[in-house]
Formats: structure tokens, sequence, C-alpha cells
């Protein structure tokens, strides 16, 4: 990854904002931005007492900002809110107590870059909740969690990246036609009118 991530913090309180902001703008990996300079690459880094329906409505508050990815620091005290969290955008998760500057750091550059980082025990819920939503909601109905299968998701972000036809298929190691087939399904299942509105739309709903 080049340059440094923007970042975008929020809390509830602006003594926490300053901290939060004062042990991440010192680190040279980090660009700390305002609200008006938000946009789909900026990693937002909230913090709450806990993760519960305010928190969420936070994280919704963000999004609406332009922010698609998060670093959430608050203790998950009920699995109610997990996967609303994951769904709006939550890739990593930290208590409190551990959340210093470096570890906040290690954390955004690693959500900046794809990947996520969530405490084992509440992995382990999280993986529980959705094994029980797809088991008992979701496969009678012949849905995914998302209502896209995982190539799907992976050539709709692409294409939210701006590569066409031949780039996604390179980079997928799929052929040209499947690509457009991929996309055509989707189109047709959600009645979207073309590609450009298919992305509109996973990105709007949280799919991607």
């Amino acid at each position: 990854m080049l340059g440094r991530v923007p970042t975008y913090i929020r809390t509830p309180d602006p003594i926490s904002t300053a901290g939060i902001t004062a042990a991440l703008r010192g680190r040279s990996e980090i660009e700390v931005v305002a609200e008006g300079s938000v946009t789909a690459d900026t990693v937002g880094v909230v913090a709450t007492d806990a993760l519960d329906r305010d928190t969420l409505d936070v994280l919704k508050s963000v999004r609406r900002l332009g922010c698609r990815r998060f670093v959430l620091v608050a203790a998950v005290d009920s699995d109610a809110a997990l996967i609303p969290a994951v769904e709006l955008g939550v890739r990593a998760l930290a208590a409190r107590t551990e959340a210093t500057g470096h570890r906040l750091a290690q954390l955004v550059v690693n959500t900046a870059t794809g990947g996520a980082a969530m405490p084992p025990d509440v992995l382990g819920r999280l993986v529980k909740q959705v094994t029980r939503l797809q088991q008992n909601v979701l496969t009678p109905r012949g849905l995914d969690v998302n209502g896209l299968s995982v190539r799907e998701s992976e050539i709709l972000r692409l294409v939210a990246e701006g590569m066409d036809t031949r780039e996604v298929a390179n980079r997928l190691s799929y052929s040209e036609r499947t690509v457009k087939n991929v996309l055509h399904d989707i189109t047709s299942r959600f009645q979207l009118r073309n590609r450009t509105h298919a992305v509109a739309y996973a990105v709007r709903e949280g799919l991607i």
C-alpha cells in the first residue's frame, strides 16, 4: 500500500476524539482527516462504550459521509449488533484497554488493505450467529448471507474499483464471458439497469 491511510475519527465526546487523534496523528502511516475530506478510501475509527444500537447509528452516520470500512473500539456485551456492525463495514474490533496508538495504527492499515481483525472470542460468536442465520433462515429460502455469492461479491468489488471486464477477468482468472454472465445474473436478480447501477446498489446496501 502506498501513501498514508486517510483516517476519520468519531467518538461520543471531544475528549475521546482528541485523545485518539493525538495518538494517531503522530503515526507516519496515518493521515487524520476532517469530516469534509472523508471518501470511500477513508478508514473510520469509531470509539464508543459498547457495541449497541447507538453505536450502529454512529456507524451509519459515518457511512453517509462516504466511509465504508471501520475500526471499532468498543466492548461487545451482547451479540445482537455483531452482524449489523459487520454489514455496516466494521472490519476490526479492539477493546479500549488495548487501543494504544500503535495498535490502532496497525488495525487501520490492515483494514485499509482489505484485512480484518476480530478478537477470537468475538469472531467465534459472530461465526455462530452467521451459521444459525444461514441454516435457519436463509438456506431454506435459497439465499446466502448477503444475497451474493463469493464470486459475485469479488467481481462487483473490482468493478467498483473501476476495472473493466477484461481487467476483472485477468485479476480473477475467469473468462470475460464468465464475468459478463455473472454481472448479467446480478442485474437480473436484483432488477438493476446495468453494472453501474449494480455497483451503486451493492455499495448502498453494504453488500461490498
